[in-house]
């Protein structure tokens, strides 16, 4: 092959993606939608209220009612004195969404049971609230029957809310606070983002491929390049364009993340004092005393996501992740390539591109799993194969790989992109050249043996 001419395939490519008005909206708009997205989800569920909801309670227990108290959200209707089944037929009458039925209570078992009837469905939260308040009425009974004094301080008094901090250990014996929530959002999201690429850019080729042969551009190229010049020039060209959209992202997520980080005062936020930001709202000293420990936890949760995501190796990361991408991809990219050849229209793809798919989905599932249990067998072996290690691996790095596994799944991949590119090119090398027939997996491999 001539590396020329490849250079001037990858040049075409490139700049022939990079100046679509498609390729500078998509590269400026993704960072400030997620960034959006984000932000806009945190403000909703910080600030959307569920509709205020009228449960009429028919309490036969006689212990329960008395801890069913109005909230924001949940108003509660003594009907006690009437029949269930009357209450049920006639909810809209009555004006209330539901009943709450708490039957007799039974003093072997010492519980109660209970039962909620409404014309839709509620929410998650008004029905753990309720069952919270039941739980806490029969607990209460309970500690109540066995007539010991100053059992129900005793038992909050043994009751622990101990939060297991965890720090991971250096060579040179310093320590460094983890948390295992960070890792595993970063897990995910690292195994997701490589797998949307993978899949994006991979189809891209197929589809810049499938383009070129169905306007017949492909038999004048063909004139003054080699196929396997061409093809190889494509998939390079699409990978630069790839690490281009990728690095600028970077950069404007980075931008925009320290803008808002200015803008919303995190810094100021987490040196506060607890007691300042509460007490000018008319608590007691108890609540206050409450008010500011419970701020000052979260504080701490925070310091620690903070310090979490301050040690982690970004660098090591970011980098892994590009090498993870750029082979993941051209291993990917250089089969699609062959199956572009192979067919006419993107209708006729279905079938040949199903044994691609079907690898990166379960790549897909073990990544999810992966930060679960980053060492469990199916997470290693996902991270060694070569069609699904590039975005199990990367779900893997932020709990921490040897170097070994690392370095045997890189290994594994390059070869098997080596591989499939050879076999690619010679089935690209005919197919991309037929026309008229719909081609079959068995068309691809006499293609392949063709000398």
């Amino acid at each position: 092959m001539n590396l020329k001419t490849i250079g001037i395939v990858i040049s075409r490519e490139y700049l022939n993606k990079v100046k679509k008005k498609s390729f500078i909206w998509t590269t400026l708009l993704v960072p400030i939608l997620v960034a959006g997205l984000t932000v806009g989800l945190m403000v909703v569920m910080m600030n959307t209220k569920e509709k205020v909801k009228t449960i009429a309670v028919v309490d036969q227990s006689g212990i329960v009612l008395p801890y069913l108290t109005d909230t924001e959200t949940i108003h509660y209707l003594d009907m006690s004195q009437m029949q269930l089944d009357s209450v049920k037929a006639h909810l809209a009458d009555f004006g209330v969404d539901g009943v709450l039925s708490v039957g007799a209570l039974d003093t072997v078992e010492k519980s109660v049971p209970a039962d909620i009837y409404s014309a839709k469905p509620f929410g998650m939260e008004l029905t753990d609230n309720i069952n919270g308040r039941i739980n806490r009425a029969v607990e209460d009974y309970r500690i109540s029957s066995y007539d010991i004094e100053g059992l129900d301080q005793i038992l909050k008094d043994v009751k622990a809310n101990v939060h297991l901090r965890s720090y991971t250990l250096a060579e040179d014996g310093s320590e460094k606070i983890s948390e295992a929530g960070v890792y595993s959002i970063l897990s995910m999201v690292l195994g997701i983002f490589l797998f949307l690429f993978i899949t994006l850019f991979g189809g891209m080729v197929m589809s810049s491929v499938i383009e070129e042969k169905s306007s017949r551009v492909v038999e004048v190229l063909v004139s003054s390049v080699k196929a396997t010049e061409l093809m190889f020039g494509k998939i390079i060209g699409i990978a630069l364009v790839a690490l281009t959209q990728f690095l600028l992202w970077i950069v404007l997520s980075a931008a925009i993340i320290s803008i808002a980080g200015a803008a919303f005062g995190f810094d100021k936020l987490a040196a506060s004092n607890p007691t300042e930001l509460v007490g000018t709202m008319g608590m007691d000293a108890d609540e206050l005393a409450a008010a500011a420990t419970a701020q000052l936890a979260d504080q701490s949760e925070l310091g620690t996501v903070l310090g979490t995501l301050r040690n982690l190796p970004f660098g090591q990361l970011i980098g892994l992740f590009l090498v993870y991408f750029v082979f993941g991809y051209l291993l990917y990219a250089s089969l699609f390539a062959a199956i572009g050849s192979a067919v006419e229209n993107e209708g006729d793809t279905q079938q040949l591109q199903l044994p691609l798919t079907i690898p990166l989905m379960l790549a897909y599932i073990i990544a999810l799993y992966a930060f679960r249990a980053p060492d469990s067998q199916i997470a290693f072996w996902g991270s060694i194969i070569p069609f699904t290690s590039p975005i199990v691996m990367i779900s893997r790095l932020p709990f921490g790989v040897p170097a070994w596994e690392i370095i045997l799944s890189l290994v594994l991949l390059v070869l098997t992109f080596l591989a499939c590119a050879w076999a690619s090119a010679k089935i690209y090398k005919v197919g991309i050249l037929m026309f008229g027939k719909k081609s079959t997996w068995k068309d691809l491999w006499k293609w392949f043996k063709q000398k």
